[in-house]
C-alpha cells in the first residue's frame, strides 16, 4: 500500500467490481491491521493483528464464520466461531510454532480489557491462525514473544503494508516470496453500498501453476528461471474476510466459501499438504455479551443479493494473493535459503503480465 507497487500498478485489473479507497480489508469501517516483523539473519518471521472494530470485541461481538477448504493447519478458535456464529477477539496471524505464544498474549490482552472474564462471566475464545515459514525462518527458535504480539495489536492502522512484513516475513507463494496481501470490492445494492475486504497470508503454490488474470505467467517465469527451485505445494493460506454487509452467520459462511474461486484463479490446486482456512466476520451487527431484556434483531440481505457478494469475495481474494506476491521483497534466511521476489524477476526478464 504506502509506497508499494501493487498488481494494479502493473496495469492488471482483476474482476469487474470496483475496489474501495485503500483497496484493502480496512475499507470496511472499523477494521485495522498491524504488523511486527522480525528480520535478523536466520530469524525471518513476525505477527500480524487484525482488529475487527475499534470497540471492545468481547463485549460487542460480531457475526462470524469459518470454513476449512483443506485442513492441513493448526488454527485456534474456529470451533467456537462455527458453534456460536460470533467473533469475540482480534485475529492474529503468525508462524506455526508460535501459535501458543500468540494465544497466550491475546488471552492476556483480552483479560486486561475485560476484568470480568473468568470471574463474573465465562472465558474468551482467542483466534490465531498460522502458516509454516520454516524454509526462511528458523522456526524451532520460536522467536515470537508476547511483547511482539501486544505491539502488533496496539499499532494497527487503516494503511496496510503488504508482502514480506508481519506474519508474511518468511512465507513463500508459488515458489517465490509471498506474505501479506489485501484487497477490497464495493457492492452496489438497492439498499446501499457495501464493502467486502480480504487479507491473506500466502504460503502456497508451485511456480508453474501461477496465473495472473488468466495468463500462465508461472510457466514463463519457470522458463526464464531454469534453475529456480520449484517447491512442492505444502504450505498454506489464511484468508480473512471482512464485510459490512448485513448477513446471518449462514449467509456469511456461504460467502466465505467462495473465496476458493479467487484462489483457483491464481493457480491453486488446493494440494494435500497445503492448509486453506477462511475466517469471515460482518461489522453490520454488534451482538452484546450481556443478555439484554429485549429480543435481538439481526438484519440480513435477501438471497437474491448473494451473487454480488460471491463475486466480490472471489475477486478480492484473487487480487489479495497477487498483491502478496508483487509487494514481497527478496528474503534470505535460515541456512542461507533465499527466495526471489516476483517483482524483481518480472522486471529483470521483461515478463509481460497483461
Amino acid at each position: 500500500m504506502p509506497n508499494q507497487k501493487r498488481i494494479r500498478d502493473y496495469g492488471i485489473k482483476i474482476g469487474k467490481l470496483e475496489p474501495g479507497f485503500y483497496n484493502s480489508i480496512t475499507d470496511v469501517e472499523g477494521v485495522t491491521v498491524g504488523h511486527v516483523t522480525l528480520d535478523e539473519q536466520d530469524i525471518q518471521t513476525g505477527v500480524t493483528a487484525i482488529l475487527p472494530h475499534q470497540g471492545n470485541v468481547f463485549k460487542e461481538k460480531l457475526v462470524a464464520s469459518s470454513h476449512v477448504i483443506n485442513g492441513f493447519g493448526k488454527s485456534i478458535g474456529t470451533i467456537q466461531i462455527n458453534e456460536l456464529g460470533t467473533l469475540e477477539s482480534p485475529i492474529l496471524l503468525t508462524n506455526t510454532l508460535s501459535i501458543g505464544t500468540a494465544t497466550d498474549a491475546l488471552i492476556g490482552y483480552m483479560l486486561e480489557q475485560n476484568p470480568e472474564i473468568g470471574r463474573t462471566t465465562g472465558t474468551v475464545n482467542p483466534v490465531v491462525c498460522e502458516c509454516n515459514d520454516m524454509e526462511l525462518n528458523d522456526i524451532r527458535k520460536r522467536s515470537i514473544t508476547e511483547e511482539h504480539v501486544i505491539q502488533a495489536l496496539r499499532q494497527t492502522s487503516k494503511e496496510v503494508m503488504e508482502g514480506s512484513v508481519g506474519a508474511g516475513r518468511g512465507m513463500l507463494c508459488y515458489s517465490l516470496k509471498g506474505g501479506i496481501g489485501t484487497s477490497s470490492r464495493l457492492m452496489e445494492l438497492n439498499h446501499g453500498t457495501y464493502t467486502m475486504g480480504v487479507l491473506v497470508l500466502s504460503n502456497f503454490g508451485t511456480l508453474s501453476d501461477l496465473k495472473v488474470n488468466g495468463k500462465a505467467v508461472g510457466e514463463e517465469l519457470k522458463r526464464a528461471l531454469p534453475k529456480a527451485r520449484e517447491e512442492k505445494d505444502k504450505g498454506s493460506i489464511i484468508v480473512i474476510v471482512a464485510t459490512d454487509l448485513p448477513v446471518t452467520e449462514r449467509q456469511l459462511n456461504r460467502i466465505i466459501k467462495r473465496s476458493v474461486t479467487g484462489l483457483s484463479r491464481t493457480g491453486s490446486t488446493i494440494a494435500n499438504g497445503s492448509g486453506e482456512v477462511v475466517i469471515g466476520f460482518s461489522t453490520a451487527t454488534k451482538i452484546p455479551h450481556q443478555k439484554p431484556s429485549h429480543l435481538l434483531s439481526i438484519p440480513m440481505i435477501h438471497v437474491e443479493d448473494m451473487d454480488i457478494a460471491f463475486r466480490a469475495v472471489g475477486e478480492a481474494t484473487e487480487e489479495a494473493v497477487l498483491n502478496s506476491l508483487v509487494t514481497a521483497t527478496r528474503v534470505s534466511g535460515r541456512d542461507g535459503n533465499e527466495r526471489l521476489a516476483f517483482k524483481d524477476v518480472v522486471e529483470e526478464y521483461n515478463i509481460e503480465l497483461g
